[in-house]
């Protein structure tokens, strides 16, 4: 399929994606990992993973991830889904691909998540066949693991969370053709931040524009649940969220909100200058600039997750800015999550260091900032970038501020 986001709609002038054989692909998948894998069924909760087994679209109230919708799958069968009440008489009647829906309490309670265990979660075990098998899980909280130990004391629990892991790295293509249309709002999200910003407005001003147009397009949410604007000395350090900071003359503004669209996302963020550059700050811009250029070089079949970073790293000795990162990754797959693993340059030596494949998607955002600069010294550029047999393709096209390069 040519490689191009081709609109939010489904249409009978062109061939755009098939869901049916979407969902299908990630469900088989699945099994055939955890055939190899040896795990008789998964119970997942994390929402990345419900969302990629199910595709169900919850509904979110905040701080409640992870106890909110669950699925079981086995080797052979299809996805049971449990959620809560609420949901069931949508998702019965709009979701015709699961066959068996499970309401659930709210789990925040001992004795509920108790009642779930033991009168809907072991009753569909034994039905499956897999009672005494190995049960792979995600995340779980204190409750679920009591309610497990006590309840369920013949199933082995194993890790499922690295295996959901390596069945979501390589996309499918279907799952590309996703990403593509997700990093096209994206882009248009980020194009309408960067129009807003002058000196007067807020940064919250520029972010509820931004969003304006992520729901425009329908996207369902943002990468980050408070929508990334940092101007000025909220640069340096990073402040990741947007406040009723004013924008001034001199101010360096970093937008970073991204979009999710029918499940995944598309990444992308841009540094700018409102008003005037300093030559410091253009430094420092041109500097992250050049090191995201080198990384992405590297971003091809034949190199690791760990020679990129070194390439970025590197890159910034030249302006004598290489203890001036951001200590936390400089880049990060993303899928039916905004940012999972592999990571590029995660600073912890103890990270997986993998070859990369065609298939993979990675946002590589590299970050340096600098303190006590006037108007703020703090610089990310990131784009979301697929790996292909021939090297890669960068996905996402926002503008650049070409003012800030020396």
């Amino acid at each position: 399929m040519p490689g191009f986001a081709r609109g939010q709609f489904l249409v009978d002038y062109e061939q755009r994606v098939d869901l049916n054989a979407l969902r299908s692909k990630r469900v088989d998948k699945t099994q055939q990992f955890m055939k190899d894998a040896g795990v008789d069924a998964l119970f997942m909760t994390k929402v990345e993973n419900v969302r990629y087994l199910t595709s169900l679209r919850a509904s979110f109230l905040a701080h409640r991830e992870g106890v909110r919708a669950m699925t079981l799958i086995t080797q052979n069968e299809k996805p049971h889904l449990f959620t809560n009440g609420g949901e069931i008489p949508r998702i019965t009647r709009d979701m015709p691909w699961i066959d068996h829906f499970h309401s659930m309490p709210k789990l925040e309670e001992q004795q509920l998540m108790d009642k779930m265990v033991r009168e809907v979660l072991r009753p569909a075990l034994e039905e499956l066949g897999v009672m005494g098998g190995k049960l792979g899980v995600d995340i779980m909280g204190f409750h679920m693991l009591s309610a497990f130990q006590r309840i369920l004391p013949e199933m082995e629990l194993v890790d499922g969370d690295t295996l959901m892991h390596r069945v979501r790295r390589n996309k499918l293509d279907e799952e590309v053709y996703m990403i593509r249309e997700a990093s096209a709002i994206a882009d248009a999200v980020c194009e309408e931040a960067m129009e807003r910003v002058k000196p007067g407005v807020r940064e919250c001003d520029v972010a509820a524009d931004a969003m304006k147009v992520l729901h425009h397009y329908a996207a369902e949410m943002a990468h980050l649940v408070s929508p990334f604007v940092a101007s000025g000395e909220h640069m340096s350090p990073p402040a990741r969220f947007a406040t009723d900071k004013i924008m001034r003359n001199g101010d360096i503004v970093f937008i970073d909100i991204g979009a999710q669209w029918n499940g995944y996302f598309g990444d992308v963020a841009r540094t700018m200058i409102c008003g005037k550059p300093s030559d410091f700050q253009k430094k420092v811009y041109t500097a992250v600039y050049e090191a995201l250029g080198k990384g992405l070089e590297r971003m091809r079949p034949g190199y690791t997750n760990k020679e990129v970073a070194d390439e970025i790293w590197g890159t910034a000795k030249k302006y004598g800015l290489e203890d001036n990162w951001f200590s936390l990754s400089i880049g990060h797959a993303l899928g039916t999550s905004p940012n999972e693993p592999p990571y590029i340059g995660e600073p912890d030596p103890d990270s997986e260091v993998v070859p990369l494949e065609p298939g993979m998607v990675f946002a590589v955002e590299p970050l340096i900032w600098v303190p006590d600069i006037v108007g703020g010294a703090g610089v990310r550029i990131e784009e979301t970038v697929l790996i292909t047999e021939e090297g890669h393709e960068v996905l996402t096209r926002c503008s650049m501020d070409d003012s800030l390069l020396l």
